[in-house]
């Protein structure tokens, strides 16, 4: 049976519905859009499969979107998230068509754009945009050159020169931004020459993405658990020594405890956002960007509708009758009743299930253990330690 396309979950009907409604939400409070599939840079361990294709979103995608937005109504801004390939390939006055159809939510205060880039094609203009249109920018660097090996361009080039060349524009133009890096096996044991190179760089914010097995990326080794636990304890205890720079896992990680002291009772569970991304043709996944180009044909490719016959809000409400949601729904059960690390974790990455195990109702994955399980781990090496020593 199916619906739209989708297949549907073999267990339909209120139960569905009700293991939906217990774990994520009705309502999107962000929203990942592809502008372009097109990147000019061939990174080992990227997961887009279409990446030297040039295709192109029109603004009918951008204001089908947004009238999507303006139809759900919330009361808190939705984090529209421009993403790739690589968005700044686009024609800058390309771009900017794009953004128009989401002004006047955003003079509302109902949107907050956001940009993630590789950096290497930023320019004072580029950079007059953000500020134009109140960007929040992510940059992708993995460290010093030396930790940049797997970011290169398509003749095998060091991209990295490049990446600091938009950095610097970005600083002179003083457009803050935040950082995304890749930590392989490679860069895994070397945690406080990252930190201090981040520590140097002028980032708001630093978060290290352990290097997973999704879309694209299958062949490459995982990191080690041990590795992983090691990694995040020294930038634990770099942080507890002064270091100014903010770690998103572990402010994550802390956060999460600061509240479940401040209630003294285990606070209400989050819903996890449906997180809609949206191709550059309109075609719409759920619950995770690298689904989005995945090839799934037992899951249709993962692919709930298109946004240009079929509003965001209209597919969140029937999200619970896809099969690919409903598993996902039902994984995050087991978690919730079977993981110790739930409270913390909250089910990890919805992609990682599929591309390790080839379904969602799986529950942990390599993931799991090397992004959400170390750091509590390495938290409560760094607690028994310090009690020790006092």
């Amino acid at each position: 049976m199916r619906t739209q396309g989708v297949p549907v979950s073999e267990e339909l009907g209120a139960d569905a519905a009700a293991r939906y409604d217990s774990f994520l939400s009705r309502r999107f409070h962000m929203a990942v859009l592809q502008p372009t599939t097109l990147c000019p840079w061939d990174c080992d361990y990227c997961y887009l499969a279409d990446r030297e294709q040039r295709r192109e979103m029109s603004p009918h995608v951008a204001e089908a979107v947004a009238a999507s937005i303006r139809a759900q109504g919330s009361r808190w801004p939705v984090r529209v998230v421009w993403h790739g390939g690589e968005p700044l390939s686009l024609p800058l006055s390309g771009f900017e068509r794009l953004l128009s159809p989401f002004e006047t939510l955003r003079s509302e205060g109902r949107v907050q754009h956001c940009v993630q880039t590789n950096a290497g094609l930023i320019t004072p203009e580029w950079c007059a945009l953000f500020e134009r249109f109140g960007f929040s920018v992510g940059v992708s660097v993995d460290g010093p050159e030396w930790a940049n090996a797997g970011r290169h361009d398509r003749s095998g080039r060091s991209v990295h020169d490049r990446i600091m060349r938009g950095v610097r524009t970005l600083r002179e133009c003083g457009v803050p931004f935040t950082t995304i890096a890749v930590v392989t096996p490679e860069t895994v044991g070397r945690p406080h020459e990252l930190a201090a190179f981040f520590e140097e760089l002028g980032t708001v914010r630093v978060g290290f993405n352990i290097e997973e097995r999704e879309g694209a990326n299958t062949g490459r080794p995982v990191v080690d658990e041990e590795a992983a636990v090691a990694f995040w304890r020294a930038l634990i205890e770099r942080r507890s020594a002064g270091s100014p720079l903010r770690v998103r896992e572990v402010e994550r990680l802390l956060s999460s405890l600061r509240a479940a002291r401040d209630h003294r009772e285990e606070p209400a569970s989050p819903l996890c956002d449906p997180v809609p991304t949206v191709a550059w043709n309109g075609e719409t996944v759920l619950l995770s960007p690298e689904f989005s180009g995945t090839r799934a044909p037992e899951y249709d490719d993962f692919v709930l509708g298109n946004v240009l016959t079929e509003p965001l809000t209209a597919m969140v409400a029937r999200a619970h009758e896809a099969a690919y949601v409903d598993e996902f729904a039902r994984s995050l059960r087991s978690c919730a009743h079977t993981c110790e690390f739930y409270a913390a974790c909250r089910g990890g990455q919805t992609s990682n299930r599929y591309s390790e195990h080839g379904t969602l109702l799986a529950t942990e994955t390599a993931f799991c253990r090397a992004t959400r399980q170390a750091p509590v781990r390495a938290l409560h090496q760094f607690a028994a330690a310090t009690t020790e020593r006092t």
